[in-house]
């Protein structure tokens, strides 16, 4: 599997030199660069990979800075009660794409979010991109994009000077950060069916990329392939819209829409080509079916604490024959996956009968889930199949 750049907002530092053969560990937190590096064992994910001398780079949709982006301070304000408004069910977006009247409908519905993080190195700010889904304040973004800030703004389309925000709940899994702002009567974007987004539909692909001046930059193309699975700094990503609409930095958090303006998905990702491997017009966006239950779960949440993922303990390494599966190369001593009897050398080929075809793919199945959740895991081992449950756990410490 290539590695992809997800476009976070600071570029991600070179990986050390790792051992001959890729190892992912299921617990730590997943560094997507062209690289993806390692730790150990659970919904969460590292890898520590080579930084091949023929590899594709995906990164997280950076803010368009190259300092870390952040939070932002506290705000007299709580979660909204609004529901986030959706398309009806089955509501086709068929007919000919009218870019300029799609960014008509959508454009005051996306903002700039600019934040500021301290650090040992002194302060640093990252510009990107969000979405109001409210009308009293509250907008939908990446993650990663308000990683470690301690104040954010925001820039509403007819604004002239920016207001501030607070970071209600993030869900760095997901890749999904809820913010709000004391604002009323703002107009909130739509969110379309996830059932009418097909391979083929046309797109138009809203941000404020590079941050550059003026209103934000406008590209179309169309959904490439749906489902995808990559692996993020925090884990990996599944349910993915791929598409070849142009994604650049500052882009993180802005709508993906279809032909009658409605939000399919927010962008987050896209492949980018290193040491000669062509990657040409290959961005990802968060699906709104994937999108919506985190909202209600950031809403939960509210408190700006981030999701606790379930740890399972394991390392893991692609299988060198090409097959499917992810192969447990290590199994943390006392962890639930060495009291569910999985052992090194196993093929993990499905987490509660979904297929798996790859690390990503199992990464995503465990970060799902949340400590106390049983997950029921086909293995191949030695010729036989077998199905094992794991209890999971919150990653212990250290």
């Amino acid at each position: 599997m290539e590695p992809f750049e997800q476009l976070p907002p600071p570029p991600a530092p070179a990986p050390a030199p790792a051992p001959a053969r890729p190892r992912w560990r299921l617990g730590l937190t997943l560094f997507l660069v062209a690289t993806i590096l390692g730790g150990f064992a659970g919904a969460q994910i590292a890898t520590e990979r080579n930084r091949e001398s023929d590899s594709s780079e995906i990164s997280p949709e950076p803010s368009a800075s190259n300092d870390d982006p952040a939070p932002a301070p506290d705000l007299d304000v709580e979660p909204s009660d609004q529901p986030v408004q959706t398309a009806p069910p089955g509501d086709d977006a068929d007919g000919a794409l009218d870019v300029g009247a799609i960014v008509d409908r959508i454009g005051p519905s996306v903002v700039t979010i600019d934040s500021t993080s301290d650090s040992e190195f002194g302060s640093g700010r990252s510009t990107g991109t969000g979405v109001v889904i409210t009308s009293d304040g509250e907008i939908l973004t990446n993650a990663h994009v308000v990683d470690g800030a301690t104040e954010v703004n925001v820039l509403f389309a007819d604004s002239i000077d920016p207001i501030p925000a607070v970071v209600l709940a993030r869900d760095p899994g997901n890749d999904l950060a809820l913010l709000k702002v004391d604002e009323t009567g703002l107009k909130p974007a739509v969110f379309a069916d996830p059932s009418t987004i097909d391979v083929g539909d046309e797109v138009v692909a809203v941000g404020f990329a590079l941050a550059l001046d003026g209103g934000p930059t406008v590209t179309r193309g169309i959904v490439s392939a749906l489902n995808r699975t990559i692996a993020n700094e925090d884990g990996a990503l599944d349910g993915l819209i791929q598409t070849d609409a142009a994604i650049s930095s500052g882009n993180s958090g802005g709508p993906l829409l279809n032909s009658r303006g409605e939000i399919i998905g927010i962008n987050t990702a896209v492949f980018t080509s290193s040491m000669g491997t062509a990657a040409n017009n290959v961005g990802f966006a968060i699906s709104v079916g994937e999108a919506l239950p985190v909202i209600e779960a950031l809403r939960e949440q509210a408190g700006g604490t981030d999701r606790v993922e379930g740890y399972l303990g394991v390392g893991l390494e692609p299988r060198v024959d090409g097959g499917r599966g992810a192969l447990i190369a290590e199994v943390a001593p006392d962890s639930p996956a060495e009291r569910a009897g999985i052992q090194v050398g196993d093929v993990v080929v499905a987490a509660d009968g979904t297929p798996i075809d790859g690390l990503p793919a199992f990464i995503a199945a465990i970060r799902d889930k949340s400590p106390g959740d049983s997950i029921d895991l086909e293995v191949l081992r030695g010729g036989s199949r077998l199905t094992l449950t794991a209890r999971l756990i919150e990653r212990p410490p250290g």
